[in-house]
């Protein structure tokens, strides 16, 4: 199986309405519950009207649409970056998943899923 590593810098955003989101992005990620509006967005797009936000992310994003019958991908990727100590962002959307980790971790993550047969393309 193959990711991506996306050049965009991303970062993960509480934002107060939608107003300011540029939903023509080649990436924009928004998750709205009963007590929060996140957003994830190339850094260099976050809207001024964020009330937090944590910068620095770098995305995997896993090639090919996905079935949803498959089972445990997520799981595998993410199993192998913990066991290296690695934090993850997962977001999934109806075609695949993407894994955000941070910049200074993704050299590390690389080798890692790399080593665990992965492939890596740019």
């Amino acid at each position: 199986m193959d990711l991506k590593v996306l050049s965009s810098v991303f970062s993960v955003c509480k934002i107060t309405d939608l107003s300011m989101v540029n939903v023509k992005d080649d990436y924009v990620f928004i998750g709205k519950t009963e007590e929060e509006l996140s957003l994830v967005c190339d850094t260099k797009n976050v809207p001024s009207n964020y009330t937090e936000r944590e910068d620095n992310w770098r995305a995997f994003k896993i090639q090919g649409q996905l079935d949803f019958s498959l089972i445990g991908i997520l799981s595998k990727i993410t199993k192998i970056l913990a066991d290296n100590k690695i934090g993850v962002f997962a977001i999934s959307t109806y075609n695949t998943d993407y894994i955000l980790v941070k910049d200074e971790m993704l050299s590390l993550a690389i080798k890692a899923l790399t080593e665990a047969g992965y492939g890596i393309v740019s």
